[in-house]
């Protein structure tokens, strides 16, 4: 996952505050504990909307590179139950009403 995130990594501008071993285990994290977003960042020392931005560019950069995927096609077997619900919990930023506009 490293060597692959690597090859993305700008030559110019400013330089990441997390290294790119770091930048992957903020993804791992956040991909196995599912703690918030807020939560990850802190302990890695960065803003929430930085880590955002770098579970979204591990993610980006990976699909990219074409050898992590999900397979498309689920296994058929007799033992397995395939009965399965799921569940979207993905943080969306929402935009606070203002003052001033009538509740409904």
């Amino acid at each position: 996952m490293v060597e692959q995130l690597q090859k993305h990594v700008p030559a110019k501008g400013r330089p990441p505050k997390l290294s790119v071993e770091d930048q992957v285990l903020l993804c791992l994290n956040y991909w196995r504990e599912y703690r918030t977003l807020f939560h990850i960042a802190t302990s890695y020392g960065v803003s929430e909307p930085t880590a955002s931005r770098i579970v979204r560019h591990v993610e980006d950069c990976l699909i990219q590179s074409k050898l992590f995927n999900l397979p498309k096609n689920l296994p058929e077997s007799e033992g397995i139950d395939w009965n399965v619900v799921i569940l979207d919990a993905t943080e969306i930023p929402i935009q606070r009403p203002k003052k001033t506009e009538e509740k409904l």
